[in-house]
C-alpha cells in the first residue's frame, strides 16, 4: 500500500515506496531537517545548505492555520461543512484579515478582510486553486487551475495563461504592491509574471520535494517566496522566508500559503483540518448510492485510529494496511453488497463480475474506486485505492481515501486527495492510476 499525500506520496507501506524525487530531496537534506525546526532552501542553489529557521512557528491545532514569523493567530471559523476544500487565501495590507478560496470559487472573509464577491455560483471548468488582494484590500483574484482569472472589486485584469497550454497546472498567486500586476506559479515551479511584475527566478528546473502549492511576494515587490505541499518554503529576490514543515514523512500536508503583507511572516493552509459535504462541482446523476458514498467517505475525514492496539490499527478492519478496508467499509455502508477486503486488487474483481471497471483514460463519477499501481494482479501491482468525491468539468478529480495522508496529527488517516487530473497521477501521486471501479 503506498501512502499518498495531498500533492505526492509521502510514506511507503508494505508494497510501495515514496517517489524517487522525494526521496532524493530526503537524503540530501536529513540532516538539516534534523537540526532546523522547519526547512528554508536558498533559491539561488538547490544544493546549498539549509539555514536555521528561527523559532517562530505557531501551530494551531485544528483550526488549518499554520503560521511563520509575525502572523494573528486569530483561527478562522468557517461554516461546516464546505462543499470544497480551501486552497487559497490571501492577507489584507496590515495583516489583520484574510480572505480563503474553495475549490468551488466560495469566498470567506476574516477580521479586517472584506467580502467582494465569489465564483461560488457560477458553472467552473475547473477548480480554483489560488487568490490574491490588492494593496487596499478592497478586490481580490481567483484563479482557477488552467490560469483563468476572475477579478472581484478593485481589482484588475493584466493577463491569464488561459489560453496557454501548460506543463502543469497553476496553484498560486501574488500581486505586487500597487496592485498593477501579479505572479502565477504552476505545480512544477514555474513563473508566468503580468503587468508589472518582475520574474526574479523560478523552481521550474529543479527536482523538487513535491509540488508547488502557492507563492506570496515581498512587500516592495522585489521578490517572492513559493511552497511546496510538504511544507517547504523557497526564497527567491529579496523574499524572506521564516521557516516550514520539516521534511519527515509524516508532515503535515498544505494547499497554500498566505502572507501577512508585511514581509515577516505567513501562514500555511491545512486543507484537512475543515468538515466537507463534497458537492459535486458538476451535474452528476441523481443516484443516491454515490452521493451517500461521498457523504461518508468526508465523514471520515481526519479519524483517530486506535493505534494502541498496533501497527495499522483502524476503524475499519483488522490491524494491517487498510485503504482498501476503508473504501469498501464506505461502499457496504452506502448499500453496495461488497465484502470487507484488504487487497485493493479484490476491489478489481469484484466490480468485474457485479459493478464495472473502467480503464484509466475514462472519466469516473462520483463514487467509483480510484485504482493505483499498474495491476490488480498483487500488492506490488495495486498498490493503493481513494474514493472519488468530486469530479470537475475539465477532468480533474478530488478522492478520499484511507491510511493515506498525512494528517494533522502526523499520522496516516483517511485524507483528502486533489483537484488533480488522472492522468496526472503519476506526477500528482507518485504512483499511476491502472483502473477506475464502478459498484
Amino acid at each position: 500500500m503506498v501512502v499518498v499525500g495531498h500533492r505526492g506520496v509521502t510514506g511507503a507501506g508494505r508494497s510501495g515506496e515514496a517517489r524517487p524525487a522525494a526521496r532524493a530531496w530526503l537524503a540530501t537534506l536529513a540532516v538539516a531537517a534534523l537540526l532546523a525546526p522547519g526547512l528554508v532552501l536558498a533559491a539561488t542553489s538547490p544544493a546549498a545548505p539549509a539555514a536555521a529557521a528561527p523559532e517562530l512557528a505557531h501551530v494551531y491545532d485544528d483550526t488549518g492555520m499554520i503560521g511563520f514569523g509575525n502572523v494573528s493567530e486569530t483561527a478562522p471559523n468557517l461554516p461546516q461543512p464546505l462543499n470544497s476544500p480551501i486552497f487559497a487565501g490571501a492577507a489584507t495590507s496590515n495583516g489583520g484579515g484574510y480572505v480563503l478560496a474553495s475549490a468551488d470559487g466560495g469566498v470567506f472573509a476574516f477580521g479586517n478582510a472584506t467580502f467582494e464577491g465569489s465564483a461560488g455560483s457560477l458553472p467552473l471548468n475547473g477548480p480554483i486553486v489560488a487568490m490574491a488582494a490588492t494593496p487596499d484590500g478592497k478586490g481580490y483574484w481567483l484563479v482557477a487551475a488552467d490560469g483563468g482569472i476572475f477579478a472581484y472589486g478593485d481589482a484588475g485584469f493584466y493577463g491569464s495563461t488561459g489560453s496557454l497550454v501548460l506543463n502543469e497546472p497553476i496553484v498560486g498567486m501574488a500581486s505586487t504592491p500597487n496592485g498593477k500586476g501579479y505572479w502565477l506559479v504552476a505545480a512544477d515551479g514555474g513563473i508566468f509574471n503580468y503587468g508589472d511584475a518582475g520574474f526574479y527566478g523560478s523552481a521550474g528546473s529543479q527536482n523538487l520535494p513535491d509540488w508547488v502549492v502557492g507563492m506570496v511576494a515581498s512587500p516592495n515587490g522585489g521578490g517572492y517566496l513559493i511552497a511546496t505541499a510538504n511544507g517547504v518554503v523557497l526564497p527567491y529576490g529579496d523574499a524572506k522566508a521564516y521557516g516550514g514543515l520539516s521534511l519527515d514523512p509524516t508532515a503535515t500536508q498544505i494547499s497554500a500559503i498566505v502572507g501577512n503583507n508585511q514581509g515577516t511572516g505567513y501562514w500555511l493552509l491545512d486543507p484537512q483540518a475543515w468538515q466537507y459535504s463534497f458537492s459535486t462541482a458538476t451535474p452528476e446523476p441523481e443516484f443516491a448510492q454515490s452521493n451517500a458514498i461521498a457523504q461518508i467517505a468526508a465523514s471520515q475525514i481526519e479519524p483517530d485510529p486506535d493505534v494502541s492496539a498496533g501497527a495499522w490499527c483502524n476503524p475499519y478492519g483488522p490491524c494491517e494496511e487498510w485503504c482498501a478496508l476503508f473504501a469498501t467499509w464506505v461502499w457496504e455502508r452506502a448499500g453496495i453488497p461488497i465484502p470487507n477486503y484488504a487487497f485493493t486488487g479484490d476491489i478489481w474483481d469484484w466490480a468485474r463480475s457485479w459493478g464495472a471497471v473502467l480503464p484509466p483514460t475514462a472519466t469516473p463519477a462520483v463514487g467509483d474506486a480510484v485504482l493505483y499501481g499498474t495491476g490488480p494482479w498483487s500488492v506490488a501491482t495495486s498498490v493503493h485505492v481513494g474514493l472519488v468525491t468530486q469530479v470537475w468539468p475539465d477532468g480533474a478529480i478530488m478522492t478520499v481515501a484511507g491510511d493515506a495522508g498525512p494528517g494533522a496529527d502526523g499520522a496516516l488517516s483517511v485524507a483528502i486527495d486533489g483537484p488533480y487530473l488522472p492522468w496526472d497521477s503519476g506526477v500528482y501521486n507518485g504512483v499511476g492510476i491502472y483502473a477506475f471501479a464502478q459498484p
